[in-house]
């Protein structure tokens, strides 16, 4: 059965082949989708790399970013989720949707970026406020050299955070606010 509209723990897909389409996700503290509202600026943003792109979900939680991005013609998406409630709630809307594009690791974030070796075209990180891992995973990125040339990074911060983004060899290409997040569009310098 679909969820109903306006109903908790839904989420809507806002283009592309799912377009409307509601899906669940799991109620797990500190999951926060990110709003309609900044996935439609993002993928306006994105509009010509999203199609035919690898992209990598890190700290997928709801998924949004990804299904969004499967939605609007992305080649292939790992989906990268460690809490088994919505790891799970993400491999039932993966199988609900019938794509084979989709790749669920339901595993820690960090333990996967050591082991992964192919780069990514788009890369959405949206990790757990106030837990410190953004630079981390923005080192384990450019370590595993996980960005392809031209590639870009979107990321959630808390508003307010202060992070040197040059020093990862990228710069603000485009910025939202909304709320207490800051949504940050990244490319290479």
């Amino acid at each position: 059965m679909p969820p109903r509209p306006g109903s908790s723990n839904t989420l809507r897909i806002i283009g592309g082949e799912w377009r409307s389409r509601r899906l669940r996700f799991a109620d797990v503290s500190g999951l926060r989708p990110t709003p309609d509202r900044v996935r439609e600026t993002l993928f306006n943003w994105l509009q010509m790399q999203v199609p035919g792109a690898r992209c990598l979900d890190l700290f997928a939680g709801s998924g949004a970013l990804g299904l969004e991005a499967l939605s609007r013609g992305a080649q292939q998406v790992v989906m990268v989720e460690k809490h088994p409630a919505a790891a799970q709630a993400l491999r039932d809307n993966i199988a609900l949707l019938g794509t084979q594009k989709a790749l669920l690791v339901h595993d820690d974030a960090f333990r996967y970026l050591q082991r992964e070796t192919t780069p990514f075209d788009l890369v959405f990180l949206d990790p757990p406020f106030r837990k410190n891992l953004l630079e981390p995973v923005l080192d384990a990125l450019s370590a595993q050299g996980l960005l392809n040339e031209g590639g870009m990074i979107y990321l959630e911060q808390e508003s307010g955070a202060k992070t040197d983004f040059a020093r990862f060899g990228l710069q603000i290409h485009r910025q939202t606010l909304a709320g207490q997040a800051q949504g940050l569009l990244l490319c290479q310098e």
